[in-house]
């Protein structure tokens, strides 16, 4: 599918370029969980439908991502997922973290181990035979920064650190492969554009042998509907055994969204959101640059007048642009701040 017909399947007003905060969902998406939700009212339905939607998401990030399915966890945020991720640290091991990363990716390793902060672009050059993992955003929030991955997996492989990588700015735009990577989290609610309590986390089989599943229950049962009631402990023997028990509207909306991005190609998508973040860098006097997010010292105010809807984060404007976003939204966005 081609992004002229892509844009058609999304109703979001001009000015949107605030997707790294919430992402705009599809129009089907909404209307698969206006169903849901009409269902859940009347009580016309069972709940069953609803958690088909969990393994159709499953399926979906999975292949977004190059991963087996059976790899692939759910849960509701990022920190949760990391939290379990550390279960699989000795204790007062090293995690280095870069300065500047969201804490979702930060307070777990915080709580649970000894952290090291260094500037985003010398992570791979800060591993040393004293780290146990690095823990690090494939794309920062706040800067748009998009970390060199192959970098950091061949530092971490020659010290035998772990590879633990936040997708939440990246996957949905930034073809994502997790091949040398241990763990990957990924909160739906963004580049994904599902509802808010939606969330996905690779997990490799090496690593899961090392974790505990901190938050078991009958969702992560090996049989379905079998974990109901009693003893004895009866987890799933793949990645799903680290399941939450699933938000079942959020991954309703999640699931034809997550489709939808699979069907359009996060190739043709990046291609897109990159050439509209270049527009928007040029028109500021900025040169190119490789990420769908811009960080720029600039009058918000202007953009809010002008009805452009963008976040601040540390002190500068911050602009992202998606499939849904187009040349009209960047040259407002440039307009009221030129």
């Amino acid at each position: 599918m081609d992004i002229a017909t892509a844009v058609k399947l999304w109703d979001a007003d001009p000015g949107w370029l605030n997707t790294p905060s919430y992402g705009i969902p599809p129009r089907h998406a909404f209307e698969e969980l206006q169903t849901a939700l009409t269902q859940w009212r009347h009580g016309s339905s069972d709940w069953k439908p609803w958690d088909a939607s969990v393994g159709r998401s499953r399926a979906a990030f999975a292949r977004l991502v190059g991963a087996d399915p059976a790899d692939v966890m759910i849960s509701s945020t990022v920190s949760q997922i990391m939290s379990v991720v550390a279960t699989a640290l000795p204790a007062g091991a090293e995690v280095v973290v870069p300065e500047e990363e969201f804490t979702s990716n930060l307070f777990p390793w915080m709580v649970s181990a000894r952290v090291r902060t260094v500037p985003a672009d010398r992570l791979a050059d800060a591993i040393t035979r004293d780290t146990a993992a690095v823990a690090f955003s494939l794309v920062q929030s706040a800067t748009g920064y998009v970390a060199p991955l192959a970098d950091i997996v061949a530092a971490a492989r020659s010290h035998g650190a772990l590879v633990i990588a936040d997708g939440s700015q990246a996957c949905g735009w930034l073809p994502v492969d997790v091949t040398g990577v241990d763990a990957l989290a990924c909160a739906a609610y963004k580049w994904l554009m599902a509802p808010r309590g939606a969330a996905f986390g690779y997990l490799s089989p090496g690593l899961r042998e090392r974790m505990r599943p901190l938050a078991a229950n009958w969702y992560g049962g090996a049989d379905e509907g079998g974990s109901y009631y009693g003893p004895p402990l009866r987890l799933a023997g793949d990645a799903r055994a680290f399941d939450l028990s699933p938000a079942w509207f959020s991954y309703v909306g999640a699931a034809p969204a997550l489709e939808l991005l699979n069907e359009i190609g996060v190739e043709r998508i990046h291609e897109h959101d990159v050439a509209l973040a270049n527009r928007f860098r040029t028109g500021l006097g900025l040169e190119p640059s490789d990420t769908a997010i811009v960080s720029v010292d600039a009058p918000g105010e202007r953009l809010e007048a002008a009805g452009i809807r963008a976040a601040v984060r540390a002190g500068k404007v911050r602009a992202g642009f998606h499939v849904y976003t187009t040349t009209d939204d960047v040259d407002r966005a440039l307009d009221a701040l030129t």
